[in-house]
């Protein structure tokens, strides 16, 4: 892995693939062990930038699942904005389900709160947040957060579906911004 250039920034590398996956696994292996074997879980994932974590952790989670996402943008260039819109939302039914939500960062916590609004007149019977990164340094919520796959310092990242206005996503691993 060498350093990308994004439109006019660059950034270096910071985790593998291969970490990545070994993340992803654990994550898949807590959050099974905490689920009842004779549910069916809601997975959702929070678009766009879950799209490659929630695809390959329903890959590899071993029971039956259900599947859907919801689309929130709070991000300006590399700036999380206090300002999260809710652009698509969600159309089943979750009277009495648990349901795990599966985001790719958890930085400010904005998107976070907006989560936790958007599900608490559904009538869960759980409702869990799985995140691949997590910024403690920059957390601000009281919120709780169930499963956290790896914290990270308060770096801009883009790769595994993580974009700089739009680019990025694609790349099977992290990349964090250079200073």
């Amino acid at each position: 892995m060498s350093q990308i250039k994004l439109h006019d920034l660059t950034f270096a590398p910071y985790i593998s693939e291969k970490e990545i996956s070994e993340i992803v696994n654990r994550l898949v292996l807590q959050v099974t062990r905490d689920l009842d074997p004779n549910e069916t879980p809601l997975f959702i994932g929070v678009l766009n930038g879950s799209f490659l974590f929630a695809s390959d952790f329903i890959r590899k989670f071993q029971g039956n699942c259900e599947v859907s996402f919801v689309k929130l943008s709070s991000y300006q260039g590399t700036e999380s904005t206090e300002n999260v819109n809710e652009l698509i939302g969600v159309n089943e039914d979750l009277t009495g389900r648990t349901v795990i939500i599966l985001e790719d960062i958890i930085d400010t916590g904005n998107t976070l709160h907006k989560i936790y609004d958007i599900f608490k007149n559904k009538h869960i019977k759980h409702l869990k947040i799985a995140t691949l990164f997590f910024k403690p340094d920059v957390y601000r919520k009281e919120l709780s957060i169930d499963y956290i796959g790896k914290s990270i310092e308060d770096k801009f990242i883009v790769g595994y579906g993580l974009d700089y206005n739009g680019l990025g996503r694609n790349l099977p691993a992290i990349y964090q911004l250079t200073t």
